[in-house]
């Protein structure tokens, strides 16, 4: 199985490629050698990701040619792509490497993780609602809910399963005297 590491990688590079090429396919409608062209760097990308390991370097020099490309064809169109910034490029590389990371998981695994996933749904969704909830145990349980939303994310079952626990014992404290507006 894919490391984290490598499967972020490979994530990056497929985000920046999804935005590029319909970019490009946007642009490109009505030239046929230039649809051949966008379906050789495409192809190129996806052999290289799809390669066991990935061969991320031949993937990024397929990307950088059709970044070059918009560049130079496309630069002052007003559609055109801008690089997002660091902040948003990570949760939209995220996004993808948790489709990756699922996709490499065992069905079983994938199966416990839906398991998990509803649990700390009804769990949470159940906290928020109850009367009398305090500003900061709402805050509380919203901060743990996330930490058992990240550790499955990772793929961390045992971790998202005590963070689910460690929620639900936060959202049955009694209340205190609320300070939030």
């Amino acid at each position: 199985m894919a490391g984290l590491y490598e499967i972020w990688r490979r994530a990056e590079v497929s985000r920046r490629l999804d935005v590029l090429s319909g970019f490009i396919a946007m642009c490109a409608a009505g030239d046929d050698d230039a649809r051949r062209r966008l379906a050789r760097l495409s192809a190129g990308v996806e052999a290289a990701l799809s390669a066991s390991p990935p061969d991320l370097v031949i993937a990024s020099e397929c990307l950088d040619e059709l970044l070059w490309w918009a560049d130079t064809e496309w630069a002052d169109h007003p559609y055109r792509p801008v690089e997002a910034r660091p902040d948003e490029a990570d949760r939209q590389t995220r996004d993808y490497a948790k489709d990756l990371w699922h996709a490499a998981l065992p069905v079983p695994v994938r199966d416990e993780m839906g398991r998990i996933e509803l649990s700390l749904e009804v769990g949470f969704l159940a906290l928020c609602r109850q009367p009398g909830l305090d500003c900061r145990t709402r805050q509380d349980v919203f901060y743990v809910a996330g930490r058992a939303a990240m550790a499955l994310d990772l793929g961390h079952l045992e971790a998202a399963e005590r963070e689910i626990r460690r929620m639900e014992q936060v959202g049955c404290v009694e209340p205190r005297e609320s300070r939030c507006g």
